[in-house]
């Protein structure tokens, strides 16, 4: 007997738009960072209709985030509070620097970091805190603001599940915080292949931000290169890193960027599907954003009930035998040797992002799905199920 064919977690969805923008970088002779890269920054900021944000493209989130938090001034003896629940990307960036990490445990309802938790974690050494939109949805940021108000602390949101999520109708990036970061890794609600943006309407974390972003040079290559005049000369300005994007990669955002609604209007689609269709198991659906907000969907993440006939571990077993793709997000901070060690942290502190972990699942939910890939899913659910 056949195995089924195989049904993955996530597929990056891309047209014949991408693959032309591409193309022409290659012939073009810009493949590194280069005028493409300068325009997706521009329709990044456009797309978010603010005109005092600033958009700084880079090769990954993770650099976004390290860029953020060195521009802003962090390092050792600091501390930067954030959810145990979230990629190790999140904290390791605080490491980076040398300042420390103040994990929190989750609400169990939105599986967004716990506010009194985070509230109750501050201290002397404080300076920081990185909030997460889990799986899309906005943690309550208006909230959170108010409390880095109160204690003098900087905001640096993980938006790397959170495009194009709102809160209150507006659109994450543009709230009151230092700085945002996205992320358009491969599985994300849009792709660059490895990406990231960086926004922030301070136009001094931008500046540092775009000087450490290319090795500390007081001028990039698109400007020393396309200048009229004889342009070759550059400072080092500081010891910075190697975070740009290239032209190539931002050709893939500008077509990217233009679908996102469609995307967008594609992941809802398919959560309704698995709202109707997975309403009666013993299940914990993902929680939705509020009336009139907008969940991204990057994720839709089940939970087994405490009488589920299986665990977790059973479950992603019967559903890869069925040939369905699926993940677990994710494997919280304080289980992993690093982290645990380095803060001697045990699961009962977390006990919330603890009892989600073992029994949560990440099911495919990706635009190029078709209705019968979902049903198809569902169908597998519920054989798993079988006690």
């Amino acid at each position: 007997m056949n195995a089924p064919q195989f049904l993955p977690f996530a597929l990056p969805d891309i047209g014949d738009d991408e693959i032309a923008e591409v193309v022409d970088s290659l012939k073009s002779g810009w493949v590194t960072t280069g005028p493409k890269a300068k325009r997706f920054e521009e329709e990044f900021g456009a797309f978010l209709g603010d005109s005092s944000l600033h958009c700084i493209a880079v090769n990954s989130a993770t650099a976004g985030l390290h860029l953020a938090l060195e521009a802003l001034g962090l390092g050792p003896g600091d501390e930067v509070i954030t959810t145990t629940h979230t990629f190790t990307a999140t904290a390791e960036v605080v490491r980076y620097l040398g300042a420390d990490v103040r994990l929190v445990d989750i609400d169990p309802a939105t599986l967004n970091l716990d506010l009194d938790q985070v509230e109750a974690a501050i201290t002397p050494r404080t300076r920081a805190i990185i909030p997460v939109h889990y799986a899309g949805l906005a943690v309550d940021m208006l909230r959170l603001l108010d409390i880095a108000r109160r204690h003098g602390l900087k905001v640096v949101e993980d938006a790397a599940h959170a495009l194009p999520t709102t809160l209150e109708r507006e659109l994450i990036g543009t709230l009151g915080s230092d700085a945002t970061v996205f992320s358009f890794y491969a599985n994300k609600t849009m792709t660059t292949g490895e990406g990231g943006m960086l926004v922030t309407r301070n136009a001094a974390l931008a500046a540092r931000a775009k000087v450490m972003r290319l090795h500390g040079m007081s001028r990039d290559a698109f400007d020393r290169f396309t200048a009229k005049v004889p342009s070759w000369y550059y400072e080092i300005v500081a010891p910075g890193y190697k975070y740009n994007l290239t032209d190539i990669a931002a050709a893939l955002g500008l077509h990217q960027l233009k679908r996102l609604p469609a995307f967008q209007k594609r992941r809802e689609e398919l959560a309704a599907q698995y709202f109707q269709g997975l309403a009666d198991l013993p299940l914990i659906l993902p929680p939705q954003a509020p009336a009139g907000d907008t969940h991204a969907w990057h994720l839709f993440v089940l939970r087994l009930t405490d009488d589920a006939p299986v665990d977790r571990n059973t479950f992603i077993e019967r559903l890869y035998a069925q040939g369905i793709g699926c993940s677990v997000h994710y494997v919280p901070l304080h289980l992993h040797p690093y982290w645990r060690d380095r803060y001697h942290l045990t699961p009962e502190q977390f006990p919330h992002s603890q009892k989600a972990y073992e029994r949560m699942v990440s099911i495919p939910l990706y635009t190029a799905m078709k209705d019968s890939d979902a049903q198809r899913v569902m169908a597998a659910i519920r054989q798993a199920l079988e006690a």
